[in-house]
Formats: structure tokens, C-alpha cells, sequence
């Protein structure tokens, strides 16, 4: 599948902003299910400096800075992506028993439990409690598959909690998304996520988008898309494998991939600092439209 993804934040402030300083995670990651055929970030005003780079966790970065006076501010991310098949329920149904997973994790050496034990451990927004692990262990029963009950767990989620936009915000302790059963996709990916920690398995916080489908007969609105979040687990046999706990899903082909962390502290798609402004209205759009399969190259065009 091959897509095309905009994504615009807009930010109107009360008064002039005399610097703003930027740090953006919105450039797609390539992986061995996701190639990035073109990218672009346009600014208006235009960044006086920029640099573009890589982060802990090997996502691609841009700081920029603005020193212009300014009463507004926009970032346009334009993107085109190809996705590879991935893995799929008949590929997850034999995996290792979740324990066994755990006692590797912790007891081999190689690269690539090493890498995964950067994901073991409690976050700023992922914090392991007792009622967490209970809950994980409806699921996580002696002996199961590691990634049956992981998609146990994501049915679960979808099952016991409800969106709801209102309910939380990046702030809201992980203690009392569990225990009101409301959020948004950040919320569902962040109680995944500690719950899989709290039976001592990695896991890892996954930013990008997903393909949302308009009602039958509606034609797909420009910007109603969303960002959105999910859960990567580790997978001995497999490498890492994605769940979608807000859609009740093994992730397929619908899920953009901006990058990965621990959690959404470290792949904020866009965070930095002003001076002045006073009060800010934000507006973000992103609309994510699949192309034709087998069509030729598709250039970016500057707003």
C-alpha cells in the first residue's frame, strides 16, 4: 500500500512572538514495513536555522528556530510512503510462551535483546502498579503464546475502556486511565504498554497515523484525519510486532509509522519553546489519502 500523508499544525497567538524554537518528529521512519519515497516540511515564516538528525532511539528529527516576529505560525509535513506486508494471525499464532520471552529478555545478550530492553522499564508516562499487572494477567495466563494473549490484551482494551476525547490529557496518570476506563489512543497505547512491562515484557510506544474510512457514500474529508498511537511488542521469532488497542486490531496496512520510544514523551511530533504570544489557539489537521497502486512517482508540491 502506498500513501500519502499532510499533516499541518497550525498555532495564532494573541500577541507577536519574537522566538520559537522547534523540535519535530514528523519526518516517516523507514523500517523493514515502511519505505519513505518523498518528504518535506515547509514553515511559514520560514525557519532563519534548522538541522535535521536523529534521536536516541534512531528517529528522524528537525530542530528549528524563528526569529522573526511573528502572530502565527505554520508547519506543513508532506509525506509519501510505501508499506510492506507484515506479519499476520496465522504468523502469530505459534510464538514462544510469554514467559520464556521474559526470561530472554533479561538473560541473553544479543543485539537484539538489548535493543528491546530499552523498552522494559517505566517511563514518564508508563508507570508498572500491581492493579496494572492484574489486569495484564487475565491475559497473560501460564504457558499462552506470547502474542495470542498480546492480542487478547489488545481486545480487551477495546472492550473495557471507551474513547473519549474529554476524558484525559498527556497529563493524566496512567492510575486513573485504568480505573475511570476512558481515554484516547494515547491513553489505550500508554495502559498497553505498562501492562506488558508490568509482566516484564518490552514494549514500545509507536506515533504516526492510521487510515480512518468515511461513512458509504461519503466523500474523504481533507484534515479530518488524526494523529495517532500504538503498541509495538518484541518478538523473538518475529522482531516487533504492532497491536492497536483503540482499534481492536493486529496492525496492517493503515498504520503510518513517524517513529518510536518509550513513550510519547519521546516522539512528540512537535514540542519547543516561545517567548511571547500570550494566549494560543492550536489547529492541527492530517489527511492521510492511499494513491493507486502501480502509479508512477508523486511530487511534493509547496502550499
Amino acid at each position: 500500500m502506498r500513501y500519502r500523508v499532510v499533516h499541518e499544525t497550525r498555532y495564532k497567538y494573541q500577541s507577536s512572538v519574537t522566538l520559537s524554537q522547534q523540535y519535530l518528529h514528523l519526518t516517516p521512519r523507514p523500517f523493514a514495513y515502511q519505505q519513505t519515497e518523498s518528504h518535506q516540511i515547509w514553515i511559514d515564516p520560514a525557519a532563519n536555522d534548522g538541522s535535521d538528525g536523529t534521536d536516541y532511539f534512531g528517529n528522524n528529527t528537525r530542530h528549528v528556530a524563528i526569529t522573526v516576529p511573528h502572530r502565527s505560525l505554520l508547519v506543513h509535513a508532506e509525506s509519501v510512503v510505501m508499506l510492506a506486508p507484515r506479519p499476520g494471525l496465522a504468523d502469530i499464532a505459534g510464538t514462544l510462551p510469554w514467559e520464556s520471552v521474559r526470561d530472554m529478555v533479561t538473560k541473553e545478550k544479543s543485539a537484539a535483546t538489548l535493543e528491546a530492553c530499552r523498552y522494559l522499564y517505566a517511563s514518564p508516562h508508563v508507570t508498572c502498579f500491581p492493579e496494572l499487572e492484574a489486569y495484564a494477567r487475565i491475559s497473560y495466563t501460564p504457558g499462552r503464546p506470547q502474542l495470542d494473549a498480546a492480542l487478547d490484551l489488545t481486545h480487551r482494551i477495546f472492550g473495557d475502556f471507551e474513547f473519549d476525547g474529554k476524558a484525559t490529557d498527556i497529563s493524566t496518570p496512567l492510575e486513573e486511565v485504568l480505573l475511570g476506563r476512558r481515554g484516547v489512543c494515547q491513553d489505550f497505547a500508554h495502559l498497553m504498554i505498562g501492562c506488558l512491562r508490568s509482566v516484564g515484557l518490552p514494549a514500545r510506544y509507536m506515533s504516526g497515523y492510521i487510515l480512518t474510512h468515511p461513512p458509504a457514500g461519503k466523500p474523504r474529508l481533507i484534515g479530518a484525519d488524526a494523529s495517532h498511537a500504538w503498541v509495538s511488542v518484541y518478538c523473538p521469532e518475529l522482531g516487533w510486532v504492532d497491536f492497536d488497542p483503540t482499534n481492536r486490531r493486529l496492525v496492517q496496512h493503515e498504520h503510518i509509522t513517524l517513529g518510536w520510544g518509550r513513550d510519547f514523551s519521546d516522539v512528540t511530533p512537535m514540542r519547543g519553546i516561545v517567548l511571547g504570544g500570550g494566549k494560543q489557539d492550536l489547529d492541527v489537521q492530517v489527511t492521510v489519502t492511499p494513491l493507486p497502486e502501480g502509479s508512477g512517482p508523486f511530487f511534493l508540491s509547496r502550499v
